[in-house]
């Protein structure tokens, strides 16, 4: 009832217990009150040390600071400032990603860098195209209902009540979603720029619906955020805080609740006592290791930082690594293949001026036998600024004049892409390497490969963008092939024997230690993972505050 009482006030509901937009300052940026945190020592034991401040890390630490938790949050990055940090320039905003150096094999090797990865208070949704839909109820049971990946431990309805909660406090705007399970969101929809609109009469005329978002940007004032100014830089950090992250949806919150985030802090290892119990996180900072004592230790680093530190902390009762008695800690990772096919039209476009996801189709998001493989993608509009042009046109095979002449037409240009569903494979794994990076840790190896399914998937979808453009008449088009989003490599399953964490997200063999990011997940889905990490992470906590005393032996 409160859900759909929310949507038809469109935004004017204030979140529940999430005060983080009415405490950000009016006219700054930065998160208020970080000069009155809550500092703990580091022989301080608290009740929770948790690793890396993004999605699945600043949603937990907020829930349970509510509730009373004593917290500390290591995070490798810095403390963004959007007023000093971020600029509106594509080439001054790499700082934002985590480019630390990682080995890439198998046949499909994925690039690491800026597209699947983020550093500092916020993580990578500080720079995530702002898109947020949620996944669909089939996305759960794969496995029994196609036949292939797995099925999760939870359902959607596990997470349905999070999704609504997440959807207020980011607050989610777009039209009402006819897929997976129907629903509205907190704010109207964005209006459509022209980029959008011929995307839009090319879906109509191959049959294809459309909708606008869903994207966690402010569509009107929303406590002390500002309505979205479409500048045009959602990928290089909203510097008005309209775009919704942890920075600022969730982190102001937590802070004025107690929680102490403790930035430009990289975790090393985990450290363990006899009886297999975590007691705290070893980390550098300012040169120096240091060592949080904790009762409960949570990990948010994400699928490539997320499997590296489990597997780098072993000791004389792991020595293979936390968590991976069973060799299940890496493996499972997942991307989304992602290709994007742009078209020209003789009118402006300008596909920057816009949220990147404008509109969005998941006609073919469930398996269709006639297909011919398993799952589907979705269709979204994106809009990549002129050094991301550039390399679409590369792609598509143009130098020199040829190049100049497409990057001077930039603004006549509109661009689709899909998500594809790629399936869940063991091999597609995280390693070390015998490689020491600047901390002395060694250096993650990433290997991936895709199966005939994925192969078959992304080649459909990238002929229905073809299709797309065709039927709205455009006079000239260009292809690249690309990956998105990271998740897996601590998948949540039934056993040890198959996964690293129950469906409560707890170790098998660690009673008090938990993983808490976008690594759980057993599928990928055709959707953005962003709100599902968070939802995940707020379920999280009503799970780790009902285990209670449970924390200290298994039940």
């Amino acid at each position: 009832m409160r859900g759909r009482l929310a949507t038809a006030l469109k935004g004017a509901v204030r979140p529940d217990r999430n005060d983080s937009a009415f405490l950000l300052d009016p006219h700054r940026r930065a998160v208020p009150g970080q000069d009155r945190m809550r500092r703990y020592a580091d022989g301080e034991e608290v009740d929770l040390v948790i690793v890396g401040c993004g999605a699945g890390g600043g949603t937990l630490a907020q829930r349970l600071g509510r509730r009373g938790w004593r917290i500390v949050v290591l995070e490798r990055g810095p403390f963004w400032d959007p007023d000093e940090h971020w600029v509106s320039d594509e080439g001054g905003s790499h700082k934002l990603y985590w480019t630390d150096k990682r080995i890439i094999g198998g046949e499909d090797p994925v690039e690491m860098g800026k597209n699947n990865s983020g550093q500092g208070v916020g993580g990578s949704m500080v720079h995530y195209a702002g898109y947020v839909p949620r996944f669909h109820p089939s996305d759960f049971e794969v496995r029994r209902r196609d036949g292939v990946g797995a099925d999760w431990p939870i359902s959607y309805w596990d997470l349905k009540p999070h999704y609504e909660r997440v959807e207020r406090e980011l607050p989610a705007a777009g039209e009402w979603w006819p897929w997976g399970d129907p629903h509205g969101y907190p704010h109207g929809p964005h209006p459509l720029g022209g980029g959008a609109d011929v995307a839009m009469e090319g879906a109509m005329k191959s049959g294809i619906t459309m909708k606008v978002g869903p994207v966690g940007i402010v569509n009107g004032v929303f406590g002390n955020r500002p309505h979205c100014i479409y500048r045009g830089f959602c990928l290089e950090g909203c510097k008005v805080n309209a775009k919704g992250s942890p920075l600022v949806t969730h982190v102001p919150d937590a802070i004025k609740h107690g929680v102490e985030v403790r930035a430009d802090s990289m975790a090393t290892r985990i450290e363990v006592d006899d009886s297999g119990r975590c007691t705290g996180v070893a980390y550098l900072r300012d040169g120096c290791e240091r060592f949080q004592r904790a009762s409960v230790v949570a990990v948010a680093g994400y699928s490539i930082e997320t499997p590296r530190l489990l597997l780098a902390s072993t000791s004389r009762r792991f020595p293979n690594g936390l968590a991976n008695g069973e060799d299940q800690v890496g493996r499972y990772v997942m991307v989304q293949g992602a290709p994007q096919v742009a078209g020209r039209y003789p009118g402006l476009a300008r596909m920057y001026k816009a949220p990147p996801p404008e509109i969005c189709s998941e006609d073919f998001y469930e398996t269709d036998e006639s297909r011919g493989f398993a799952r589907g993608f979705s269709i979204q509009t994106v809009a990549p600024l002129p050094i991301e042009w550039a390399q679409h046109v590369l792609a598509d095979g143009h130098w020199g004049r040829a190049m100049r002449e497409y990057m001077r037409d930039y603004n006549h240009w509109s661009v689709l892409g899909v998500l594809c569903e790629l399936l869940p494979h063991s091999n597609n794994r995280v390693t070390l390497t015998d490689e020491a990076d600047q901390f002395g840790l060694p250096v993650p190896r990433f290997d991936y490969t895709q199966s005939p399914n994925d192969r078959a998937n992304i080649a459909y979808a990238k002929a229905k963008l073809h299709e797309i453009w065709e039927a709205a008449d455009a006079q000239d088009v260009l292809a690249i092939d690309r990956y998105a989003h990271l998740v897996g490599g601590c998948r949540m399953g039934t056993s040890a024997e198959e996964s690293v964490v129950d469906s409560d997200q707890r170790a098998w063999a660690i009673p008090n230690l938990f993983v808490a990011d976008g690594s759980v997940m057993p599928t990928q889905g055709s959707a953005n993972p962003a709100l599902t990490v968070m939802a995940l992470s707020s379920r999280l906590a009503d799970r780790m505050e009902a285990l209670g005393s449970d924390l200290s032996a298994r039940a």
